[in-house]
């Protein structure tokens, strides 16, 4: 069965986001496809998404609350089809680990923009454009997937 995995620094806002984004779209269109989502760093291991996410997650009807953050594994990058980072350095750090089908969200709706880490913005606002973009990008990412 073909996968993907998303991937990020923490894997508590950005990454979580997109594999319930993915999850949803997933199931609504009938495909069978592996959605994950990992961090490159440890310092969240086990630990729900943040607060911020959880909420704009939830106002647009999504439930993220029982995700918990993990950390890539040498397994992922040969069990996953796809590992999409959220932004330029994760792509780096997962072709550094040796990563082969790499790809970037925002190659997928926003002319290869970073989606920006909105754990570092002041407020709420951020999480909601973070979102939109993770959203926009997904269906895109999915039209690819399901051509390729």
């Amino acid at each position: 069965m073909r996968s993907v995995l998303f991937v990020c620094l923490g894997n508590i806002c950005r990454s979580p986001l997109a594999e319930a984004l993915m999850r949803v779209k997933v199931q609504r269109k009938g495909i069978r496809l592996i959605v994950d989502s990992a961090g490159t760093g440890d310092w969240h291991v086990g630990e729900p998404p943040c607060e911020n996410a959880v909420r704009v997650a939830a106002l647009h009807g999504i439930d993220i609350s029982g995700l918990r953050a993990r950390q890539v594994t040498a397994e992922d990058l040969v069990r996953f089809d796809r590992l999409v980072g959220l932004d330029a350095a994760n792509v780096a750090d997962l072709k550094r680990m040796g990563a082969k089908n790499v790809l970037k969200l925002g190659d997928f709706g926003y002319n290869g923009a970073d989606v920006p880490d909105p754990y570092f913005f002041d407020g709420f606002d951020g999480f909601e454009t973070v979102f939109e973009m993770i959203d926009t990008c997904t269906t895109n990412l999915l039209r690819y997937l399901e051509e390729n």
